[in-house]
């Protein structure tokens, strides 16, 4: 999965600190983009030499390499870098370079969206000791925002039930959907495969989670049982497909990012 970097390691803690020339400093655009370079098929970062004196906020370190976040709304251009979605960065690149972008991208639309206080409407500043947005004039403090969200890898006999979506993502997926207020995970998953297949399930049992930058979610992966025949009545709103799939018939993702992907490829070669 995307988080699989061993043995390198993200180190996330928040550290006040300047850029250096060796650093990285990652530039987005306004539409949610990042700059990158392409060398031999291998992501390239760009380094922060002659920008400096940018401003800018650290945001982890990918082993001794710190990454920092540029702050400025003007558009930057760097000979032999090109603007990225994060949908094509995820299509075209691979390794732990992956996962950093795409924890960036949380970090960055955080910040994006976090710069008035939502009490006093006050300009909110950067914290020296932690990774808060504080106001400096009602106290008012703002933390990264984490979506919680379910995978629901459904079984019925020799069977998963695979979905895809109306939009957006065009490969075999799973049931997934975000936890509401009040609702347990348990809860979410029956309620997510209820609303999307008409499925009721039982024997829900957790297998793994993901941190995932990408919609800023934290992801966590079940497995359950249809409790009943497991007639499909699929909500055409959200899903464009909704089928049980045979073991050896289960067509995976095209990369091995996802948790969902795992989730799949776990069932169609058995080793659950």
């Amino acid at each position: 999965m995307i988080q699989d970097i061993y043995p390198s390691k993200l180190h996330n803690e928040y550290i006040s600190c300047e850029i250096k020339e060796d650093d990285v400093l990652l530039v987005f655009d306004k539409e949610g983009k990042i700059l990158l370079g392409e060398s031999g098929g291998a992501l390239v970062f760009p380094d922060s030499s002659g920008r400096m004196d940018r401003h800018s906020v650290y945001l982890f370190s990918l082993d001794d390499k710190r990454f920092f976040l540029s702050l400025e709304d003007e558009e930057y251009q760097k000979t032999g870098f090109s603007y990225y979605s994060i949908r094509e960065v995820r299509d075209t690149f691979y390794g732990k370079e992956v996962f950093a972008v795409f924890t960036a991208y949380h970090l960055w639309k955080w910040y994006a969206e976090n710069k008035y206080c939502g009490k006093c409407s006050s300009a909110l500043c950067h914290d020296e000791k932690e990774r808060v947005l504080r106001c400096p004039e009602c106290g008012n403090m703002i933390y990264p925002r984490i979506n919680p969200a379910v995978i629901v890898g459904v079984v019925c006999g020799d069977c998963l039930l695979l979905t895809r979506y109306r939009r957006g993502y065009g490969h075999n997926a799973l049931v997934a959907g975000f936890t509401e207020i009040g609702e347990t995970f348990e809860e979410t998953v029956a309620r997510e495969v209820m609303e999307e297949t008409g499925v009721k399930v039982k024997n829900i049992r957790y297998y793994k989670s993901q941190p995932w930058g990408m919609a800023q979610d934290i992801l966590t992966g079940f497995f359950c049982e249809a409790d009943g025949d497991g007639e499909i009545h699929m909500d055409e709103n959200e899903l464009k497909y909704a089928e049980w799939v045979k073991r050896e018939d289960i067509v995976l993702q095209p990369n091995d990012l996802s948790l969902t992907n795992e989730m799949m490829k776990a069932f169609k070669e058995n080793t659950l």
